[in-house]
């Protein structure tokens, strides 16, 4: 089913084309006008639509894009055939599954297997298909790691891209064929997903996007694997968010990072509650945003054993920090804290139960031992408190209520 509109993550609100969404209502502008006080022009405390519009308008001039900073594109073009009933027909997604494979292998002109597939584990572990760009990379080289520790061989099979390409709406394109890549079809997860037997898809999400990007995935997987669920990291707070770059950590209270992984989240809920709606039971998301917020707020009570500073962009520009880069990359060790976060969401297991330390290569000083703890206790944190993750652990022993491996 392609959905006809448009759920937009609120951090990018404000670089989006007129009339690519329904009115905003009080509470958006309200929220709106707290991040960004220079679009109320008049000054009397009320942002209304058409100040917002014109904000947005100075914010996507050649000035406003300098204050923004440099970083993945925010505001990009996208074809108008994802307003079409349905995909082009020659859309590979709409092949026999022998045929997709058939493609994929001429792709890969016979060097690798045309079919990536699992024999189901007698260990419950699940076999996980997934897209995403950088901010999922950490997760997606230490969670193996931490399923091994856990006392299992994790089946994770992906196709990623840094930015914009690694986006959802980019490689089903990218994948089928069609629109950017027309005649051009890279199939490696349809190949896959067609011929094989899957319990889980997970995605890292990109800016303005929209529920089609995910049903046509969701679509496709459950038409061959219907029991299959489906995970959204929601990622986490970013500089571009503020109005300006700030000169100093100190703009990080507890206070201000509950705002911004507010604001976050708004658009997140929408997206997943509007596909929960469509698909009950199929839908969770993987609560990254909540992680790096408890551990900044763990970092501002000197809870966080060598770390220096909260992002190295800012102020002191130290080297172990959450954030590393502008663009709001991870810092050192963090790879661990999405992790866990992944494993944690997919199996409703506590990392904490997991027993003496993980090897997860590099200096074995850092992160210590008890930064390593902290995580796995932040990772279970955030993903029982978010009730859109699945995971519910109302006797507190570690292990969902619903779900145990």
């Amino acid at each position: 089913m392609k959905f006809r509109f448009i759920v937009l993550f609120l951090p990018a609100v404000f670089l989006t084309s007129p009339g690519q969404s329904e009115d905003p209502s009080t509470q958006q502008l309200s929220a709106w006008l707290k991040r960004f006080p220079k679009a109320d022009a008049n000054g009397d405390g009320v942002l209304t639509a058409r100040e917002a519009t014109d904000f947005r308008k100075t914010l996507r001039s050649k000035k406003g894009a300098k204050a923004l900073g440099r970083g993945a594109p925010r505001q990009f073009e996208v074809d108008p055939g994802w307003e079409a009933e349905a995909f082009p027909d020659h859309a590979v997604s709409l092949r026999p599954p022998e045929e997709i494979a058939a493609i994929y292998e001429k792709v890969t002109s016979g060097k690798g297997p045309a079919v990536t597939s699992y024999e189901k584990p007698a260990t419950g572990a699940l076999r996980i298909v997934g897209t995403g760009h950088s901010f999922m990379a950490p997760g997606y080289r230490t969670f193996p790691v931490i399923c091994r520790a856990s006392g299992f061989e994790q089946p994770l099979f992906t196709h990623t891209g840094g930015g914009i390409t690694g986006s959802t709406r980019y490689k089903w394109e990218q994948e089928n064929g069609i629109f950017e890549f027309d005649g051009k079809p890279n199939p490696k997860l349809l190949a896959s997903i067609a011929n094989a037997e899957w319990e889980a898809m997970m995605w890292g999400p990109y800016f303005n996007d929209r529920p089609d990007y995910y049903s046509c995935w969701m679509e496709f997987c459950l038409k061959y694997n219907p029991g299959m669920k489906f995970y959204l990291s929601d990622a986490w707070p970013q500089l571009y968010q503020l109005e300006e770059k700030p000169k100093s950590e100190d703009v990080f209270t507890p206070e201000r990072l509950e705002q911004l992984s507010a604001e976050r989240r708004v658009g997140y809920v929408n997206l997943v509650g509007t596909l929960r709606e469509e698909y009950p039971d199929k839908v969770f998301i993987l609560p990254t945003c909540d992680a790096m917020v408890l551990a900044a707020q763990h970092f501002l009570r000197g809870e966080l054993p060598g770390i220096e500073g909260i992002h190295s962009a800012v102020g002191k520009k130290e080297e172990r920090a959450l954030w590393r880069d502008e663009l709001g990359h991870l810092g050192p060790g963090f790879d661990r804290l999405e992790g866990y976060v992944f494993y944690a969401t997919l199996y409703g297991r506590s990392p904490e139960l997991i027993e003496g330390d993980i090897d997860f290569g590099g200096s074995k000083d850092f992160p210590c031992r008890e930064l390593d703890r902290v995580f796995r206790k932040i990772a279970w944190q955030a993903v029982t408190g978010n009730q859109l993750s699945g995971v519910v652990d109302e006797d507190g022993d570690g292990l969902s209520d619903s779900r145990d491996l």
